[in-house]
C-alpha cells in the first residue's frame, strides 16, 4: 500500500509521518515539517505583536481532520516552488 493517497477530486495526500518516506520528499524529515506546520499561520508572541505566518496554511496545503494532519502535496509543492530565490532553470 502507497504512504500517498489520492483524494476523490484527483488531491494528492500525504500524512505528516509519512510524507519524508515518499521519494521526492526524502530531503524532509518530519520535526521539520511539524515546525512548518506550526509556523503555517500568523500567531502572537508573549507581549502581543503579531508574528506572522509562512503562508502553508493560506496555500491550502494543510488538511486538518479533527486530531489528523494531511498535506496536499499539490499545493505543498506549489508553495514551495513560491519560496524559491533562484531560477530553477540555472
Amino acid at each position: 500500500m502507497s504512504s500517498q493517497q489520492t483524494l476523490s477530486g484527483g488531491c494528492r495526500i500525504a500524512t505528516v509521518s509519512k510524507l519524508p518516506q515518499l521519494p521526492n520528499y526524502d530531503w524532509l524529515t518530519v520535526p521539520a515539517l511539524r515546525h512548518l506546520i506550526f509556523e503555517a499561520k500568523s500567531r502572537k508572541d508573549s507581549k502581543g505583536r503579531v508574528i506572522p505566518g509562512n503562508g502553508l496554511e493560506e496555500a491550502g496545503a494543510i488538511i486538518r481532520l479533527g486530531r489528523k494532519v494531511l498535506i496536499d502535496l499539490d499545493r505543498f509543492d506549489a508553495w514551495l516552488d513560491s519560496h524559491r530565490t533562484s531560477n530553477p532553470s540555472n
